[in-house]
């Protein structure tokens, strides 16, 4: 399928969005635990999550297991739910250091493997559709330093959302984690847009197979396709943010 970068329309409506801040603490609060819910159940979605939507906010908002569903899912939910948490109050820094990656990493992660939670792997991997290798445990720690030391150089280089999409993709090429490293890489590429002032982006899964054919690209060092992407779902993001708005009375 191909795609049209839509980076300057994501400009025209950020202007909009701009226009309707600030917003209320009670404006915020509902369009934080809106999108909670939303977030959380498709970038578990994406990796294989049986939780729908629906059900994913039971287990967040009521706290009730869903029968038949296997307790991983269940952890995966509660956990993502946590570095959703740690996701908006670094979304009030300027920065991002390793640290952060590694505490969202470890939040989302603990419940499902207390050791490699918030920590480098320590073996080879291999990624089932992967066409890529990967580095070795070896490199990981310089390979990160190296990629988080060049964050601001990306900001004085790029867009904001081309920012976003690289950090995303970067961090996928170095996978640093024995596993959640999708989720990872999407909650990094949403504080990096949060902290430019963008409302967060989604990932709807029925776009799996176009998001990983663009992760597929960008493994193999070519970003464009994913850069394109990504401006489709921030430009798509804007407009349900707009929408909210209007529906909270917002203008």
């Amino acid at each position: 399928m191909k795609f049209t970068n839509r980076i300057a329309d994501c400009d025209k409506l950020q202007q909009k969005i701009r226009g309707c801040r600030p917003l209320s603490a009670d404006e915020i609060r509902q369009l934080r635990e809106y999108y909670r819910i939303g977030l959380t159940w498709s970038s578990n979605a994406l990796e294989g999550n049986s939780l729908t939507e629906t059900e994913t906010k039971v287990v967040l908002e009521d706290g009730i297991t869903i029968g038949g569903k296997p307790l991983r899912d269940h952890y995966e939910a509660t956990g993502h739910s946590e570095a959703y948490d740690l996701l908006h109050r670094l979304a009030g820094g300027e920065t991002i250091g390793e640290a952060d990656i590694l505490a969202l990493h470890r939040l989302f992660y603990h419940r499902i493997d207390e050791q490699n939670a918030g920590r480098y792997r320590t073996v080879r991997i291999i990624v089932t559709g992967a066409d890529t290798a990967f580095p070795p445990p070896s490199r990981i720690k310089t390979l990160m330093k190296r990629f988080v030391g060049g964050i601001q150089a990306l900001h004085e280089l790029y867009h904001p959302v081309e920012v976003a999409a690289l950090l995303h993709a970067r961090l996928v090429n170095i996978h640093p984690f024995v596993d959640g490293n999708g989720r990872a890489a999407r909650l990094l590429m949403n504080l990096s847009l949060m902290q430019s002032g963008y409302p967060i982006t989604v990932i709807p899964p029925i776009l799996r197979a176009e998001y990983l054919d663009a992760v597929k690209a960008g493994n193999r060092e070519n970003f464009a396709p994913f850069i394109i992407f990504i401006s489709i779902m921030v430009y798509e993001g804007q407009k349900e943010y707009l929408r909210l708005l209007k529906d909270l009375g917002v203008r």
